[in-house]
């Protein structure tokens, strides 16, 4: 992952929704700039006058009336020349993808083409380059904001209601988005990073996404298996659906194919078995007020590191 993809900014623009933005956001710059200088002018040459004669009238119907009229009149045509076309609905050619935002993490829901199957991941979205994702978001506690910025504009995610939002990747890369909106205790460690894949990788990751959980590397090892019993014996599946070995709750991020993702935790942590073993056993101090008890006050550290090595091996 390069710097310029690492990072969350408005100028890097990486799609046409997030340029179309760019050059409105740049034309609002720009045209600022230009009243404000005359402004600056006029207040230069009001302090120079020597008359101390002024047109009152003259001025608040040209300066307080006509201009605002004009600018604002402009602006409204220029905001509806680049209307997104998707608000009505959207592009034939558009991958749906609903994203449901929580406390502090994010549910993101496909539906596989080929079985139909729902595939549900979290903290992570992957979308093909070169083409429109059309994504429905929604709020399953409080209000959350949605906000990838260089491949989209900000939106509100409300509950009760479904809002929509358009971004596009030109090419492949990662780019890193964020809760923009204050949601509680840890708003600023809910992170969503959007993956973006040539066609065919997407088309066989989102394959492979709808299959129950397989271990990366063949038949399972004695550790792994340790690891997926004491998943279970620990009743971790009370809040972790692993689809396959235990469907019973969602209340927590699906980990069906936790091994694939980049970052635990909403971007908190790097996904390596040595973070995600620190991760399931302090997840208080890693990310205080998580909807997550630490773990290392009740499962031994051997339990600890094989449940580790058995979810990264989940891909």
């Amino acid at each position: 992952m390069s710097s310029a993809e690492g990072s969350q900014s408005a100028l890097r623009a990486a799609g046409p929704v997030a340029e179309t933005l760019l050059g409105v956001s740049g034309v609002l710059v720009a045209g600022a700039s230009l009243i404000f200088v005359a402004m600056m002018a006029l207040l230069v040459l009001a302090l120079r006058s020597r008359s101390a004669r002024v047109k009152v009238r003259r001025w608040v119907i040209g300066g307080g009336v006509a201009f605002p009229a004009v600018v604002l009149a402009a602006l409204f045509v220029y905001s509806e020349w680049h209307k997104p076309p998707w608000r009505v609905a959207p592009p034939k050619e558009a991958l749906i993808v609903g994203v449901t935002a929580r406390m502090w993490w994010w549910e993101v829901r496909y539906r596989d083409p080929r079985s139909g199957a729902e595939v549900v991941t979290a903290n992570e979205l992957r979308i093909p380059a070169g083409r429109p994702v059309y994504i429905g978001l929604s709020s399953a506690d409080v209000i959350h904001s949605f906000w990838v910025p260089s491949l989209a504009g900000k939106m509100d995610m409300i509950p009760g209601r479904v809002q929509h939002l358009q971004l596009h990747a030109h090419r492949a890369g990662v780019w890193r988005g964020q809760c923009a909106e204050f949601c509680g205790e840890q708003h600023a460690r809910m992170a969503l990073h959007v993956v973006a894949e040539e066609p065919a990788d997407f088309d066989a990751w989102l394959a492979t996404q709808a299959r129950p959980a397989t271990v990366a590397d063949g038949a399972p090892d004695a550790a792994v298996v340790r690891g997926r019993d004491a998943f279970l014996a620990h009743r971790c599946n009370a809040c972790h659906t692993v689809r396959g070995v235990s469907e019973e709750r969602s209340l927590g991020p699906d980990l069906t194919h936790v091994g694939s993702r980049l970052y635990l935790g909403a971007g908190t942590v790097a996904n390596e078995p040595p973070q995600l073993a620190a991760w399931v056993a302090h997840t208080q101090q890693i990310k205080p007020g998580a909807h997550m008890p630490s773990s290392d006050q009740r499962i031994d550290d051997a339990d600890l590191q094989a449940i580790a090595r058995w979810l990264s091996q989940l891909k």
